[in-house]
């Protein structure tokens, strides 16, 4: 029987895992194991018997139909089931009856009174003979190749769900932390420009001495300052690039490499605030954020 994968759910699935499963059939068992790590795409390794070699397309499409993203490495074994004979006893009659007619014929011939017994029949050579048990024709091996691959890779499948929902929880709480980070850049932004407009002016004072300060001119430096240093176009973005990356990463599913394009541009946004800060603390809160980014870099190249 050939099992169909269940509808997808919009869950949080890693690429890394094992599963394993083993089917029986009347004398043959086959073991099918399957185990995935980190990859961009789809890459398949799949190890067959020569036996069930014919079986190889059909086997990687099943796998297609289970999973997305990931190197996967499928080896299945075919052998005898437990208790099932390796071998089995053939006679051929003929050449016992043969055997028979001779011997007779022989103890006529000769005189010899008696006949052949079965025991000296059963030790004559080629009478019976040990022959491997019989194979399944190819085709029939399908259905249990069909169903222990299938059974192995939802196995995998769970596997990688619940480590997929380990990285999810871990991703949003760097995704708080990052959250965090840029209102605390936000909120110091108009006391940044002030503590510099400020500054500007001691300054002034300082090389003017008891001159008057022309206001208009303070102004205008504050204004060129403010153009070269100001984030807030950055802070926008970050914005929209935040909320979105917590609308995929609820949504689930295949959301790896979308989480991965989201990260690029977050770390864009960032690396641009730090670059501009002329604060203390804009410039903390960056680097605390582009600390977040790095480990959710790092935990989103493990997700399908």
């Amino acid at each position: 029987m050939t099992l169909t994968p269940a509808a997808p759910v919009p869950v949080l699935r890693s690429m890394t895992g094992f599963g394993r499963a083993e089917v029986s059939g009347q004398t043959l068992s086959l073991v099918a194991e399957a185990r995935s790590v980190n990859h961009r795409h789809l890459d398949m390794a799949l190890r067959l018997p020569r036996v069930l070699a014919a079986f190889e397309t059909d086997a990687r499409r099943l796998i297609q139909r289970y999973l997305e993203r990931g190197r996967v490495d499928v080896a299945v074994q075919l052998g005898p089931m437990a208790g099932a004979p390796t071998q089995q006893v053939s006679v051929d009659q003929a050449l016992a009856g043969e055997y028979v007619a001779r011997a007779r014929e022989l103890g006529r011939a000769l005189g010899v009174p008696g006949d052949v017994t079965l025991a000296w029949v059963l030790e004559q050579p080629g009478v019976v003979r040990l022959e491997e048990a019989d194979t399944p024709a190819p085709e029939a091996l399908w259905p249990l190749l069909a169903e222990a691959l299938a059974r192995a890779l939802e196995a995998l499948v769970a596997r990688r769900t619940a480590e997929g929902e380990a990285l999810g929880a871990e991703l949003g709480a760097l995704l708080a932390d990052l959250r965090a980070q840029v209102k605390i850049i936000a909120a110091r932004v108009p006391a940044a420009l002030a503590r510099y407009q400020e500054r500007l002016r001691e300054r002034i004072r300082a090389l003017l001495g008891e001159a008057s300060v022309d206001q208009g001119r303070v102004l205008t430096e504050v204004a060129i300052w403010a153009e070269k240093t100001d984030v807030r176009e950055e802070l926008t973005r970050l914005a929209a690039h935040l909320e979105q990356f917590g609308l995929v990463l609820d949504r689930g599913g295949a959301c790896g490499r979308a989480l991965d394009f989201l990260i690029q541009e977050l770390n864009r946004e960032v690396n641009t605030i730090a670059s501009k800060a002329d604060d203390l603390e804009i410039s903390q809160a960056a680097l605390a954020a582009k600390g977040a980014i790095e480990k959710m870099r790092e935990q989103v190249q493990n997700l399908e």
